[in-house]
């Protein structure tokens, strides 16, 4: 019989890497850790992503179209754990962060290696959470830093 706990102990074998996801509608910005970002196709420029459907970025994103992904390099580990909820919920995740306005007034974190802008193309809804296909509207790579990587519920370096 299949098991949740047994199907969580297989995905812990999988390294990944980090991603923030931020979303804003009207005067409000939101942004949640994730490690389950997948390119589809790079022509045409297709990712995906993966939102708990109880979520304030998920509202966002539905509500304006629109997602960022900032990918988060080796020694942000502070700034994973913060978009992961490790502070309280009401508090604002992006204070005291470098914070650039991108298309749909996306807001893209400075400190981030890179960053998609994305428009959603397509929705899968599921019982707990939806899947997201964007299409990229915008890549920029703003630093040359080694990923931040998540396996076996930790963070690790890539070595060279």
């Amino acid at each position: 019989m299949f098991k949740i706990t047994d199907l969580k102990l297989v995905m812990r074998r999988w390294p990944s890497g980090v991603a923030v996801i931020t979303a804003s509608y009207e005067s409000k910005a939101h942004g949640m850790t994730v490690n389950s970002f997948t390119s589809v196709s790079v022509d045409p420029p297709m990712v995906t992503v993966t939102l708990a459907n109880a979520t304030r970025t998920k509202g966002l994103v539905d509500r304006s179209g629109y997602f960022a992904i900032n990918l988060l390099s080796e020694g942000q580990n502070d700034i994973s754990d913060r978009f992961a909820g490790r502070i309280a919920e009401d508090e604002d995740r992006f204070n005291g962060l470098s914070v650039k306005a991108g298309m749909a007034s996306l807001p893209l974190l400075e400190v981030a290696a890179a960053h998609l802008e994305c428009r959603v193309v397509h929705t899968y809804v599921m019982q707990n959470s939806t899947l997201y296909i964007g299409e990229v509207l915008k890549a920029e790579k703003a630093q040359e830093k080694p990923p931040l990587v998540y396996f076996n519920r930790d963070y690790h370096r890539v070595k060279k």
